[in-house]
């Protein structure tokens, strides 16, 4: 079982969510969607090599992938979370881009020995030129789109000047970080409430 990492443990790195339960959500997120241009947090080596190595204990072994089929990926899962939670129909080629993306690393179960016991060892087999970072997230991905109770779950923050996707495992959960987002937007509220004609901030 992995352990994921927590949202302060993401602050540290310096991305504003992250430590959801899944890492192909934590990966949506590292695109700010709400402004314009969209704000990519793996827009460096640096913020890019961070956020690998966050995610290290949730993910196989194996090399950093490519930027460019990082942001694919991305944008295939991004598009199919959006969908659902908008009510529209998804891109085909986002289908094709998580199939892709997963089948090009396939995984199977192997049976080793440890002293004189059995157990159970997983083998992503990259031989083709995939890439078992990218492929786990896309399962990952592909699960998730299929479980209807927990896709289900699936929110995106109240604060209407954030993009963050969540799981809403806590039905009352709101906001991507509560103080962050939930802050801001109470801020702005009671601004507006102390401050008639004024104009709020987000």
């Amino acid at each position: 079982m992995s352990i994921r990492p927590d949202v302060s443990e993401a602050h540290r790195e310096g991305f504003p969510m992250g430590g959801e339960p899944l890492v192909a959500l934590d990966l949506s997120d590292t695109l700010i969607t709400v402004t314009e241009p969209p704000t990519d947090l793996l827009s460096t080596p640096e913020s890019e090599a961070r956020w690998w190595a966050l995610q290290s204990r949730s993910l196989p072994e194996g090399p950093i992938p490519d930027i460019r089929a990082t942001r694919r990926l991305r944008a295939a899962i991004r598009d199919c979370l959006d969908a659902h939670v908008e009510g529209r129909p998804v891109r085909p080629t986002s289908l094709e881009d998580i199939n892709a993306t997963a089948a090009a690393a396939p995984l199977s179960q192997r049976l080793v020995m440890t002293g004189d016991a059995f157990r159970e060892e997983e083998r992503w087999h990259t031989e083709y030129g995939g890439n078992a970072l990218l492929a786990a997230i896309a399962t990952e991905a592909i699960t998730l789109l299929t479980d209807q109770n927990r896709l289900g779950l699936l929110r995106r923050c109240a604060n209407p000047n954030c993009s963050m996707l969540f799981l809403g495992e806590n039905k009352r959960r709101k906001w991507c970080v509560s103080n962050i987002c939930g802050n801001r937007v109470r801020v702005a509220r009671h601004y507006e409430r102390t401050h008639p004609g004024g104009i709020g901030i987000a």
